[in-house]
């Protein structure tokens, strides 16, 4: 038996001119170093029906892609809108990644026509000609005549082309099921792999970011959206932002704790979400620069574990609950949300926000072994963890690295435990994994208490050859501005906290930890310092 329901398709044409007319009010702001311009989404939809009617006069006919290359601007949540939505496919280039790779990238994807912000077109112009099937680039927030193009391929104005264009466009009617979006991975071991996002899965995603139980966002909020838009769809939250009407406040090239915290003072949102290097330095910032940021009424992190020292500086510090959450670019990229249980309370409740989070009803889960067997939601057996979902990715992008998908699943690489009540704990990413002695030490853990020491920054670990165990933690540590702390203070600082077995005996200093293009810390370029004896390493 068949329902009698209607079967709408769950477009982005149809979100696009649902946010601009019954959210037409809401703001869009770009920040501008000084403070911002503003639009609304009114404005915003009829932009996009100008750039839809632009991109046709540039071919862009079908299911093109159409690159961006671009910052956290009006101009980049316009083509989030416009270019879905006309049945072309959006390919937001990350500008953090290698030259090689961001070649690699627009020629794997066929690249018709990339978008460009001006205070990156030197950046561009050098892996321009390499682009193969590149026709047209478009410059926004820029002069056009500053880049330099190759024979066969012309540059436009984006503000020029944009004018002449009627306000109004015809969406084509979309199936779901087609392409959207696509995103690369950042690459860390072979070529980046695309993840192509379809119609339905981003309209289900948004939803998602909008329930109670996740994100809760919603007309009432004000959202600074730090997360790039070059990466991972921004965590969703441009196109959340438009189907329930919340405002979005876009930093443009801010990631610095100090104009960031001048943002917050100058436009008061209520919610804000970056990976945990961004809050790390605000923190920094903040205790040597006070101010009110009880304003925002929640920050989200992800990315990378939260050390739980800084989730509780901000709230008892600043008033500002941290919810942790989980997901990758494989997963749209939400996977879970660390929300407790309405009924924990106290050390209970913090003990839930510690972890990745809870899977919502649309992420399946499941941990396996190293022979593939399932292994137990008891909240102590570990396992490699897999997914899938409606917007759980099922390949890549021409079938690249089959081995990712295992059975109809994702093989996330992360390895953790979950509770009987599906929260996840992440120990550690599968190749990241120590194993000492036959046992495992997870780097996670160790990084969380070594970043619990108020004179540290940051800390990164590693494993490292170890004659007797096989394989031993190596500490990577970042000092706090204006602080002092040793080795040795370090390790008795541990003595407590983590098993007298796992105390690491390895500690190097350094100025800064090696980070991959989306904020990660870069663990195959410290085991390759190291290699190459190029840290200063204590050993006990």
């Amino acid at each position: 038996m068949l329902s009698t329901m209607q079967d709408d398709q769950l477009s982005l044409a149809h979100l696009l001119q649902y946010g601009a007319r019954l959210h037409a009010n809401a703001e869009v702001a770009t920040w501008t170093g000084s403070g911002t311009r503003k639009s609304t989404f009114a404005q915003v939809g009829k932009r996009s029906a100008q750039l839809a009617h632009a991109l046709r006069s540039l071919g862009v006919t079908g299911d093109q892609r159409v690159g961006t290359f671009m910052w956290n601007n009006t101009e980049h949540l316009e083509c989030y809108m416009a270019i879905p939505a006309m049945g072309a496919v959006l390919h937001t280039l990350n500008i953090r990644l290698f030259p090689e790779q961001l070649v690699y990238v627009a020629n794997h994807a066929e690249d018709h026509v990339v978008i460009v912000d001006g205070s990156l077109i030197p950046l561009f112009a050098k892996q321009l000609p390499e682009m193969r099937t590149v026709k047209h680039v478009v410059v926004a927030n820029g002069d056009p005549a500053s880049l330099e193009a190759p024979s066969g391929v012309t540059v436009h104005s984006y503000e020029e082309l944009l004018s002449s264009q009627p306000e109004t466009f015809d969406w084509p009617e979309i199936d779901e099921r087609s392409a959207a979006a696509m995103c690369y991975t950042s690459g860390t071991t072979g070529d980046p792999k695309g993840v192509l996002y379809s119609h339905r899965s981003i309209w289900l995603h948004s939803m998602q970011i909008c329930m109670s139980n996740t994100m809760r966002l919603s007309d009432e909020d004000r959202a600074l959206v730090i997360v790039p838009m070059f990466h991972a769809m921004s965590w969703g939250m441009p196109y959340a932002g438009f189907m329930v009407g919340a405002s979005m406040v876009l930093p443009d090239p801010v990631l610095q704790p100090g104009p960031i915290a001048e943002i917050l003072a100058a436009e008061k949102p209520t919610f804000a979400g970056a990976v945990p290097t961004i809050w790390q330095g605000l923190l920094q910032h903040l205790d040597a620069n006070p101010q009110d940021i009880s304003h925002l009424r929640e920050v989200v992190v992800g990315g990378s574990a939260a050390p739980p020292a800084m989730m509780h500086a901000f709230e008892e510090r600043y008033n500002v609950p941290v919810l942790h959450a989980w997901g990758m670019t494989e997963t749209s990229p939400m996977g879970s949300v660390a929300r407790p249980p309405a009924e924990a309370t106290g050390k209970e409740a913090w003990e839930y926000r510690y972890t990745q989070g809870r899977f919502p009803a649309t992420v399946k889960a499941r941990l396996v072994d190293d022979d593939g067997n399932e292994v137990p939601w008891d909240g102590e057996s570990v396992g490699e963890l897999e997914v899938k979902g409606p917007w759980i990715a099922g390949s890549y992008y021409g079938g690249a690295d089959p081995d990712k998908f295992h059975d109809g699943w994702l093989r996330t690489g992360d390895v953790g435990k979950i509770t009987p009540d599906g929260y996840l704990t992440l120990t550690d990413r599968a190749k990241d994994v120590i194993k000492s002695g036959g046992e495992w030490v997870s780097s996670v853990d160790l990084e969380n208490a070594v970043m619990a020491h108020p004179a540290v920054a940051e800390a990164a670990v590693i494993g490292v050859p170890d004659q007797k165990w096989d394989e031993r933690p190596l500490v990577a540590v970042v000092v706090r501005e204006g602080q002092q702390v040793t080795a040795e203070e370090l390790r008795e600082f541990l003595t407590g906290k983590v098993a007298k077995w796992q105390l690491p005996e390895n500690w190097t200093f350094v100025d800064e930890i090696p980070k991959t293009s989306v904020g990660k810390f870069d663990k195959k370029r410290l085991r390759s310092a190291h290699a190459d004896g190029k840290l200063d390493v204590t050993h006990f």
